[in-house]
This record gives structure tokens, C-alpha cells and sequence, in this order.
């Protein structure tokens, strides 16, 4: 992987509050295990809460955390103003989700001014070994703050009458 050089140079402390301002996150138990310029791993402890029918934690949980490591990734490369928003992503579920623990790491592929784009792998880690179970490709936005239009201005406030 190529060494990246982030545009923000706080882009830790960014990409951090950035993840924390997710309740999804926080309601999953996913948090930032490793964090550097383009790069991401996080992680999530089991819950029978997570899981489907089969007893496996359910797809739309793990392509969550996968989602969420490739927007902190690609977010590390943007600049300060920026915020980020997904804009597609592909998932192949590779092998049941059964593990104790479950890691998810991101990479940015290609950092670009409004699109970057980023790979992911999502492991188990079940009785002492490690499964790869799914892999991830997104395409994340930087989201930057525009202007208002000329002469644009507020609607008046309501009286209530």
C-alpha cells in the first residue's frame, strides 16, 4: 500500500470525533483499534443481539462495520472543513460470521478531491483462529461546506397569528 500524506493535520483527532459522533457505532460496541493515513482497523466483541436465524451475526451488521472502517479511512485523507458521506460500497460475504470477536480493516485504494475509493476485509476470530469473511469496495464523498447563493436570505419567522 502507498504511504499517504493527509490534508488535515489533525486528521486523527478528526477522524476520531468523526466516529464518535455515530450512535450506529457506539450501539454495535465497533471502535478504533488503529488509526493512520488511509488506514483504519476496527473491531466488535460478538453478541447474540447481532446475529440472524442461523445463529451467524447477520450480514447487514458486518457490512456496517466494513462501511464505517472505509469512511475513517478515506476521512483521514480530506481536508479539515470536509465531512464524508458513502456513496456505494460492494460486499461478498465470503464464510459464515461465527467468531468471538470480529475486525475490520480499510485501506484507501485511490484518494481523490471528491471521490476516494477503498478496500476493506472484515475477520472473525473464532476458538484461536482468524477467518476472513467478507471483503468490502466503497466509494466515499468529501462532503464540503458551500456557499450560500448570492442573495440568498432567511424566510421571515412566523408569528403565529
Amino acid at each position: 500500500m502507498a504511504a499517504f500524506e493527509p490534508r488535515n493535520p489533525g486528521y486523527r483527532a478528526a477522524a476520531i470525533a468523526m466516529f464518535d459522533r455515530q450512535p450506529a457505532m457506539h450501539t454495535l460496541g465497533i471502535v478504533i483499534v488503529r488509526l493512520s493515513p488511509g488506514t483504519v482497523e476496527l473491531a466488535m466483541l460478538h453478541s447474540p443481539s447481532f446475529t440472524q436465524q442461523n445463529g451467524f451475526v447477520h450480514a447487514g451488521i458486518i457490512t456496517a462495520g466494513l462501511d464505517n472502517a472505509c469512511g475513517v479511512a478515506a476521512f483521514t485523507l480530506m481536508p479539515e472543513e470536509a465531512d464524508i458521506l458513502t456513496v456505494e460500497f460492494k460486499t461478498t460475504l465470503l464464510a459464515p460470521a461465527r467468531g468471538e470477536r470480529f475486525v475490520f480493516k480499510a485501506e484507501v485504494v485511490k484518494p481523490g478531491r471528491t471521490l476516494t475509493f477503498c478496500e476493506a476485509r472484515a475477520f472473525a476470530e473464532h476458538k484461536g483462529s482468524t477467518t476472513l469473511i467478507a471483503t468490502m469496495t466503497g466509494t466515499l464523498m468529501a462532503m464540503m461546506p458551500r456557499p450560500a447563493p448570492e442573495g440568498a436570505r432567511m424566510a421571515p419567522a412566523s408569528r403565529g397569528d
